[in-house]
């Protein structure tokens, strides 16, 4: 007989099959980790267990190191045109690899179909564009007079160590490693260890589509053991970091010590500006969009909803109306990691304490779909003290803020009342307000009535966000040094 499972009655269960392993990819291939101990995941979703992970130490980092010293000149050396045919495939190999990408994602973080299909398909977009944009890189000259020729060049570092974090994890890698590569860099990757699968397949993908051993590596592991060694090490000439702001600052000191060049790419408390003359109904859906997406887990997500008083409660009520029809697992995923799960619902109870009541949210789902994961309500607190911490620090939840302005002026203070300065975004009906708004406001971007900010446009913090870019041209500048070459003609 069976039971409503289809399970035989009486027989013993089958042994559940072992957690699969991810090793380490260094040198163009899967590599054991040297201290031969390896770490559990689980997904956010279900909270069940998942996939081992390498547990890497300094030995693994000396190993990927290495292999990345020896293969970047080769590398460097060839013609451009050349390197861009190499990162054309990689994005051809992540293409065709789209299906198994996602449900390492998904099984490490849990998000919906249409986040993962976002963000895959940026992922492949980032090596397509700087495949592309690599060809037009190039020096300039300077006229000297008719006695001498001067230009200048970019020329790699040489070993790129790019530490990524959990909640975005392809789209981040990707974000680094593609300009890194292009402008003739070797990488050691350390991803998250919540999230490190999909960076390992990502290598192996592109060492099958022709990307020369020794390129891409990746160490996987915890930042004390693998993050620090890899920030230290002699040879490796530039740091990538995206992560919180008190890691971002023990790196930078790192690195300064070290006399070598760091990007930062830290946290944000950003402001989303509304006034009276904005398509109100836009604005709404943007500023619910910020906290929906990701579930808040983003460092851009414009989590402060400024308003002009005489609208405040009209744009604050549909916001929490589109928040409400919302649904877990559906249209948006669960916080990440458990640490951060736990730091989203302190902040709640804290909240509470200081007499805070949110408009909606506030909790972690006890019932429903929800309720088998890290699953936590969208959230609203209304006219926040600015002082507060739930005005000031970031939360990286689905956790939106709001206060009421009075005019221009009284709008841009607000948006600056901030240690961190990554994005903002503004909305008026008058196009040169909001142009002025943005140029007035401490942040490295600043959308106008949704305007859209895409692989193109360059990405980075002020402040305490951290500073160096990532996206765009500026990405290749900040992965390459300027050599100038002059020569007498007399």
């Amino acid at each position: 007989m069976t039971d409503i499972t289809g399970t035989a009655t009486g027989a013993t269960s089958a042994p559940a099959a072992p957690p699969r392993r991810h090793e380490h990819w260094i040198n163009g291939a899967a590599v054991p980790p040297a201290g031969g101990a390896y770490f559990p995941t689980r997904s956010p979703a279900t909270r069940e267990p998942g996939d081992e992970i390498a547990a890497g130490t300094a030995a693994d980092v000396e190993l990927a190191v290495a292999a990345a010293s020896a293969a970047w000149p080769a590398w460097a050396a060839r013609p451009a045109a050349e390197r861009a045919d190499v990162l054309h495939a990689v994005a051809d190999a992540m293409a065709a690899g789209a299906a198994e990408l996602t449900e390492l994602e998904r099984a490490t973080t849990g998000k919906t179909d249409g986040q993962l299909k976002l963000e895959i398909d940026m992922s492949v977009a980032y090596f397509r564009y700087y495949a592309g944009v690599l060809r037009a890189l190039h020096g300039r000259t300077i006229d000297l007079g008719a006695g001498a020729h001067a230009y200048t060049r970019l020329e790699p570092y040489g070993v790129i160590g790019a530490i990524t974090p959990w909640n975005l994890p392809l789209n981040q890698a990707s974000r680094a490693l593609a300009p890194a590569l292009a402008v003739g860099n070797a990488v050691v990757a350390k991803p998250s260890e919540f999230t490190s699968t999909s960076t390992v397949r990502l290598a192996r993908l592109a060492t099958e589509a022709g990307l020369p051993d020794g390129l891409l590596n990746v160490v996987t592991g915890t930042g004390p053991e693998v993050g620090g060694p890899l920030a230290a090490h002699p040879l490796v000439r530039k740091v990538a970091f995206t992560g919180s702001v008190l890691t971002g600052r023990h790196l930078a000191g790192v690195a300064g010590d070290r006399l070598i060049p760091v990007t930062l790419e830290l946290g944000g408390k950003s402001p989303v500006v509304v006034f009276a003359d904005a398509d109100l109904d836009r604005a709404a859906a943007a500023a619910a969009g910020a906290i929906q997406a990701n579930s808040g887990q983003v460092c851009s997500a414009t989590t402060r909803l400024l308003v002009e008083d005489s609208v405040h409660d009209e744009v604050v009520a549909r916001v929490v109306e589109r928040l409400e029809r919302l649904r877990p697992g559906v249209d948006f995923g669960p916080i990440i990691t458990e640490a951060q799960f736990d730091k989203v619902l302190a902040a709640f109870a804290q909240a509470a304490r200081d007499g805070l009541t949110p408009l909606t949210g506030g909790a972690a789902y006890d019932d429903g779909p929800g309720a088998a994961g890290q699953y936590v309500r969208p959230t609203v607190y209304a006219d926040v003290p600015p002082t507060h911490p739930l005005a000031r620090e970031e939360v990286f939840g689905p956790v939106l803020v709001t206060r009421r302005f009075s005019d221009e002026a009284d709008a841009l203070a607000m948006a600056n009342d901030s240690d961190y300065g990554l994005v903002a975004s503004v909305w008026s009906g008058d196009v040169a307000r909001g142009l002025r708004l943005a140029e007035g406001i401490q942040a490295g971007q600043v959308a106008v009535n949704g305007g859209p900010l895409t692989i193109e446009t360059p990405f980075g913090g002020y402040k305490s966000s951290g500073y160096g870019r990532e996206k765009g041209l500026e990405a290749l500048h900040d992965y390459a040094q300027t050599k100038t070459i002059s020569l007498s003609l007399g």
